[in-house]
């Protein structure tokens, strides 16, 4: 794994929002000019004199004095367009017959060639030995030019790229079936085909000392905070690392709580969902190399809320929430609560069905909370099992070993056959809820709650439960209560939290003229950091 170092801020590599590319820190760094070779000496030298680095010599040429001067066309083979390459740079540069008068004067000969020959969109003169060799690395083709010590540089970034395909993790019936991809230009075109207006501004910077991974910000401006979009770039620039290779490592470094189970910060793989948020004031953060972006602030009801939801009717959608609630609430609480009952709270179970439990547990050496100790775990394996086996044989697998495990288990007399069906139900309730994360800590919290239902029953587990609350009381994103607008308690948003109402009754903020609608960020909160010791970079040398 990469580790943290202490380098110099992401802000200050090329792309940082502060400067643009034109605008060089650091003169002079080119090696002596008048010799291509030292420069193609010194790139060799600096990739490890790869392969795929593709240096192609030409000559420009006076049509009348016959003039010549040494040319030469720098890619990186496998990340640019060769197609491009040849038909737009290297046709324009045979093409070019340039004066003599073009050709005493090195910086008018690459302005000329520039403005006049090269047919390509996306071309910038730097000056600047870092900007030539990061170019060439993310797919640009160089030009230089003999005694010049500037340098062309032309997107003609390519290769190989998934094409878009339907979402893997957040499915729905009705709806759109795009979804994000690796490249992160791809991502940010799925986004703007579906909000064409030019209040969607995007902002970019480099972050990793050795990758340089392209970060992207995109908000709607004049209906995000102000105040969030400054601190979302605050703290990306204070992270200190060497590469970032998902998403996901961004997220630990910008999380308001580190020590918690439940995920501040809310990640999607579907277009529409991060467009839907982008409408709502938030900020949305792309990642060059992987489909899932960032959403920023997240509150807890986020997560129960699917793409789906707007797709149906008003009335299906709040049936379908009300599956999601009480989906949780059995992943939390289904092995806890039997767990108390039959442990110390006999006379809350209707006389015949305690006469069958007890009847079942006739044989049984473990008491209720080891057995569902033994089949949560298990079932936790074959969960991860089933994840990590081909996917031809991961599912017929994970199926038929719970199976013949289950009716092992009970036919030998260590599990009764309604632990089985609790922590079945248990796990067929986690997969009810649309965001994975969300389900990965109520399945740890399961555990919690176990620990107290069989050491105190219900009390416990009424504790347990004020306990959590606080701690998710407690919870910031970007200064957001994360329990918010439940708590505190804002009339006007309970529109989209539980109940979903029709599409005519919700207003956009500005149409609704209500102050509260929007994402406001408490100054005072958004500097500080919940479980930071002292400063808030978690990097550490």
């Amino acid at each position: 794994m990469l580790r943290n170092r202490s380098r110099k801020p992401a802000s200050q590599h090329r792309g940082s929002d502060e400067k643009p590319r034109e605008q060089g820190t650091r003169q002079g760094n080119m090696p002596p000019l008048g010799e291509l070779k030292e420069i193609f000496e010194r790139i060799r030298q600096e990739t490890g004199h790869s392969p795929d680095i593709i240096i192609r010599e030409v000559e420009l040429k006076d049509a009348s004095t016959e003039i010549s001067l040494a040319a030469a066309v720098v890619f990186l083979n496998g990340l640019s367009n060769e197609k491009s390459i040849n038909h737009f740079v290297m046709e324009s540069l045979m093409k070019f017959k340039p004066d003599e008068e073009v050709i005493s004067d090195k910086r008018r000969l690459m302005e000329s060639l520039l403005k006049h020959s090269l047919s390509f969109g996306e071309a910038i003169i730097e000056n600047e030995w870092n900007d030539l060799i990061l170019a060439l690395l993310s797919g640009d083709t160089v030009v230089l030019i003999e005694g010049c010590d500037q340098v062309l540089i032309i997107g003609t970034q390519g290769g190989e790229w998934r094409s878009v395909t339907e979402p893997s993790s957040q499915l729905v019936v009705r709806g759109p079936k795009d979804s994000f991809v690796e490249s992160i230009g791809t991502n940010i075109s799925l986004i703007r085909r579906r909000i064409k207006n030019p209040d969607l501004w995007l902002e970019s910077m480099k972050i990793g000392s050795v990758t340089h991974t392209h970060v992207a910000i995109m908000y709607l401006e004049g209906v995000v905070d102000k105040q969030l979009v400054k601190e979302i770039k605050r703290r990306l620039k204070d992270i200190q690392i060497d590469g970032v290779l998902e998403s996901a490592y961004i997220e630990e470094f910008i999380q308001d709580a580190t020590f918690t189970p439940f995920p501040t910060v809310f990640n999607t793989e579907r277009p529409d969902v991060a467009a839907g948020n982008l409408l709502e004031g938030k900020v949305v953060l792309l990642v060059d190399g992987t489909p899932f972006v960032l959403v920023l602030p997240t509150v807890f009801a986020q997560f129960f809320q699917s793409p789906e939801d707007y797709a149906q009717r008003s009335d299906i959608s709040l049936l379908m929430r009300l599956i999601r609630y009480i989906s949780f609430i059995i992943l939390l609480l289904g092995p806890s609560v039997y767990i108390a009952l039959t442990t110390f709270h006999y006379e809350m179970i209707p006389s015949l069905l305690l006469v069958n439990f007890m009847a079942q547990r006739e044989g049984v050496p473990f008491p209720a909370f080891i057995e569902a100790m033994l089949m949560e775990i298990t079932f936790e394996i074959l969960r991860e099992a089933g994840v990590r086996m081909p996917r031809a044989i991961g599912q017929t697998v994970s199926i038929v070993g719970a199976l013949i495990l289950g009716q092992a288990v009970v036919e030998a007399g260590i599990i009764t056959p309604i632990m089985v069906i609790v922590v079945a139900l248990t796990g067929i309730a986690s997969f009810a809820i649309p965001a994975y994360n969300l389900s990965i800590a109520g399945r740890l919290f399961r555990f919690y709650f176990m620990v107290l239902g069989g050491m105190f029953g219900f009390y416990g587990i009424t504790l347990g439960l004020i306990a959590l609350v606080a701690h998710m009381n407690s919870l910031r994103s970007f200064g957001v209560p994360y329990l918010s607008p439940i708590s505190p308690f804002v009339l006007q948003s309970q529109k989209d939290i539980i109940f979903r109402f029709p599409m005519w009754m919700q207003k956009s903020p500005d149409q609704s003229g209500n102050k509260q609608e929007k994402i406001r960020v408490a100054e005072e909160v958004l500097p500080q950091r919940k479980d930071s010791g002292s400063d808030h970079n978690p990097a550490k040398p």
